[in-house]
């Protein structure tokens, strides 16, 4: 770190004030903290001040918010004891001390990280922004590590004094708590990853891709024949959770590069080209491209790059889980295509009254025109029909859903329609209540509709690691599946999607959705279709209808690949 100021005792005067404002500097081992504070600031430190009075057995707690130069001084202290390699003082400045201090140890110890430079932004509230500048040395070689973080300062509730309130995260933006930094040998051989037609897949390229390509490593890596080299990486801790569980490690600096060996994938360079590009229309939207006559995924895009919602998402499906439901009350001989189906402006079941999009009803009306309008009491009504199971049975059976058993080559989420009953068990009929989904689980409804049979999607043959694929125990009956065509071809054609899918012709149907969720202004906007063998899915998170958002998406991708 160099030549070392000794630091001056603490003044004991209050800082001058300068042109209205208060300056405060203060210094440590290379690292400096400039901040002007309003003229509110001084009177802030005078207030709530610890104070014992006669008789009182203990100190009252400081209480309220955190003055300016609370929050500037805590994190002067953390930042400046981690820049000179003081853990247990670093780690004594935040609220959790032993989580602290196994991270900021690794940092030297496993993460090989050595002159470490931290430099403090403005501060906003409680938040101080930071940069980081350090060097990851390893067996003779070494890289330059840059980055970004915050941390946040809070109050301690039983102690009223002032810590950062502390997250994995703190230390690096990519970290999660329970993971770890670690230099070394990278454990996992580098890839190649190539496309269907062996061209290569890279995030520059497909920037979609990055996190398929990391669980691509991570799977594939050692059975593709390639050499690991030495890596900074962040590896994910296994007990953080199921969901952060399927989290793949991320490398983060590339010491020596590896000896890659080669995974080749499903994706068509075209489909996958022209989903990027759609899904960068549309903020926070999410697309997968399938064949339904063999389950390969054609292409997956997200409009946001840090978490692949379109293959891990949990998210509730809205009406287009009515495909699913429709299937079970075809069978079950409570609905049928062209026969009456009652379509009330509102349904009580369960001690829950359900009611249409804009309250509409249909009067006189058939099955397949609730279908394509999207009626919700159409559903609602058979709900004391049928058992609590009978759509997660439906689901499993039929569609292969929520059985947490797709193996499709990296980290994904199969749906989950758990067994409810009473009013949540008449929502889960309209993809709501307990039903969550993604793009990828209905792209598979929709394929499964088309070729009759479920496939479980998959982005890598199951030939190169001999894994086993899930299947459904059962396929719909003839009767059952010509119905259902029909209802997602009248959709198409006339009903809630058909603004979407004009133009695309050919053997097509298709399902809109729309999703509520809690605290959402809009609805999550949900789209499913097929045309030939291409099936796709896709979601707009916060953008409204489906046929308005998510529809132009899917309809241009069937379009393309037709």
């Amino acid at each position: 770190m160099g030549n070392r100021r000794r630091v001056a005792e603490r003044r004991k005067t209050r800082p001058a004030v300068v042109g209205g404002m208060i300056a405060v500097v203060v210094g440590g081992a290379g690292l400096g903290v400039y901040a002007l504070y309003g003229a509110g600031a001084a009177a802030d430190d005078r207030t709530q001040n610890t104070s014992v009075s006669a008789g009182d057995q203990k100190p009252k707690v400081k209480t309220g918010p955190l003055s300016a130069t609370e929050v500037t001084t805590t994190a002067t202290t953390f930042l400046t004891s981690w820049q000179q390699g003081k853990v247990s003082a670093a780690a004594a400045a935040t609220s959790d001390t032993e989580a602290a201090t196994a991270l900021l140890t690794g940092w030297t110890k496993d993460a090989h990280l050595t002159g470490v430079t931290l430099t403090p932004g403005a501060r906003t509230g409680a938040k101080v922004p930071f940069s980081v500048k350090a060097t990851v040395a390893y067996k003779g070689l070494s890289k330059p590590l840059t980055y970004g973080s915050s941390l946040t300062v809070v109050r301690d509730t039983a102690t009223g004094k002032p810590q950062v309130d502390w997250t994995a995260s703190v230390v690096h933006p990519d970290l999660k708590d329970g993971d770890t930094l670690v230099t070394g040998e990278s454990g996992t051989p580098p890839i190649k990853a190539v496309d269907r037609d062996g061209g290569e897949i890279t995030e520059d390229k497909y920037p979609s891709l990055g996190t398929v390509l990391d669980g691509l490593r991570e799977k594939y890596g050692k059975k593709a024949g390639g050499k690991a080299g030495i890596e900074l990486r962040v590896v994910r801790g296994k007990d953080a959770g199921s969901a952060k569980s399927e989290d793949s490690d991320k490398t983060l600096v590339e010491l020596s590069k590896g000896t890659p060996g080669t995974v080749r994938t499903t994706l068509d360079p075209a489909l996958q080209a022209a989903a990027e590009a759609q899904v960068a229309k549309r903020a926070r939207s999410s697309v997968v491209v399938l064949r339904p006559s063999t389950g390969e995924i054609l292409a997956v895009a997200n409009a946001s790059h840090g978490f692949n919602t379109a293959f891990q998402g949990s998210l509730a499906p809205g009406s287009t889980m009515k495909v699913v439901t429709s299937s079970l009350l075809i069978e079950k001989g409570l609905a049928s295509a062209d026969k009456a189906h009652p379509c009330p402006k509102y349904f009580t079941y369960g001690g829950w009254k359900f009611q249409n999009d804009d309250k509409f009803e249909i009067k006189g009306g058939t099955f397949k025109a609730s279908f394509a309008r999207s009626c919700n009491t159409a559903f609602i009504s058979q709900a004391g029909k049928l058992d609590d199971d009978s759509l997660t049975k439906q689901a499993q059976q039929v569609f292969g859903l929520s059985m947490n058993n797709w193996a499709i080559g990296v980290p994904s989420f199969d749906g989950s329609v758990p067994v409810q009953s009473a009013a949540q068990k008449a929502a889960e009929l309209i993809g709501q209540g307990g039903v969550r989904m993604n793009p990828l689980n209905m792209a598979s409804v929709s394929a499964t509709v088309q070729s009759g049979t479920f496939k479980q999607p998959y982005l890598v043959s199951p030939s190169v690691d001999n894994r086993t694929l899930a299947t459904a125990s059962r396929t719909m009956s003839s009767g059952t599946l010509s119905q259902l065509r029909e209802l997602m071809a009248y959709t198409a054609g006339y009903g809630t999607a058909a603004e979407a899918m004009s133009g695309v012709s050919g053997n097509v149907g298709a399902k809109t959705g729309s999703a509520e969720v809690d605290g959402q202004k809009k609805p999550n906007g949900w789209f499913t279709a097929y045309r030939g063998d291409l099936a796709a899915a896709g979601v707009v998170q916060a953008g409204g209808h489906g046929g308005d958002t998510a529809g132009p998406i899917v309809a241009a991708l069937l379009k393309l690949g037709g």
